[in-house]
């Protein structure tokens, strides 16, 4: 008898009070408000069971239903996207969660598929993410592009905002390849659970990047290379910039 497949929630964490764009999950882009774009292409995913956002404002729960989604209510006090996703994960009958951000209305659904993949083939993965390779020099030394660096079985050793691995021996031919790290998780839901039970480390701190309390913590996190780099929106000007690429793609096909 084969094994019964896993259910697979994506959930999309959106609160309204972002301080460079108040009201950020509902700005409106190419027509359409941009927590739209994400649910649409999440919902192109294959290997889904259910796409969801999770939420803690009306306003974005009445747009996520009046575009034919479902959105649930969360707590107002919580400190990041992973809490949030978890509070759902505590109540949802599934088993694997992927936390897709919400603020990157170009999400691919093919990278959502190829995280599943990374977990759900392997029950000892507990964690997994995605990392795409750098393609421009000057992004290795800029610290708002957070690298990752891998082990022999793809999973992570470090994340980190500075230049990792650090090329020292620079007066001979070195390959060094450079990963970014793309905010797309998956978690089993007995370690997501686990995720508020855990104490944040100085890491997690120093480069205020909350994946490192996982590996502070004893986790390991596995790593899927995908070709699909992400674009978020932060601030005003980025919404022109993926307007233009929409366009862009449209024109491709």
């Amino acid at each position: 008898m084969s094994e019964k497949s896993p259910t697979i929630w994506a959930v999309i964490p959106s609160r309204y009070g972002a301080v460079r764009l108040p009201g950020k999950p509902l700005v409106q882009i190419a027509g359409k408000p941009m927590i739209q774009h994400v649910w649409e292409r999440a919902s192109r995913a294959k290997k889904l069971s259910k796409v969801v956002v999770a939420t803690d404002d009306e306003r974005i729960r009445a747009a996520v239903q009046s575009f034919g989604g479902e959105a649930i209510m969360t707590r107002a006090d919580h400190r990041s996207g992973t809490d949030r996703v978890a509070e759902v994960a505590a109540t949802a009958h599934a088993d694997i969660f992927i936390n897709v951000q919400g603020d990157e209305p170009l999400v691919s659904p093919e990278a959502i598929d190829a995280l599943v993949d990374a977990i759900a083939d392997d029950k000892s993965v507990q964690l997994a993410t995605l990392a795409v390779p750098l393609q421009h020099t000057k992004d290795i030394m800029d610290p708002n592009i957070v690298k990752v660096v891998l082990d022999f079985n793809s999973d992570a050793l470090y994340f980190s905002r500075a230049p990792i691995p650090w090329v020292r021996d620079t007066k001979n031919s070195v390959h060094a390849q450079h990963l970014k790290h793309l905010g797309l998780y998956a978690y089993r839901k007995e370690a997501l659970l686990d995720y508020n039970t855990l104490p944040p480390g100085d890491l997690e701190r120093v480069e205020q990047l909350e994946q490192l309390r996982w590996m502070e913590n004893g986790y390991k996190m596995r790593v899927a290379e995908t070709e699909h780099d992400a674009v978020s929106v932060d601030v005003p000007e980025d919404v022109e910039k993926v307007e233009k690429l929409m366009r862009e793609a449209a024109q491709g096909n």
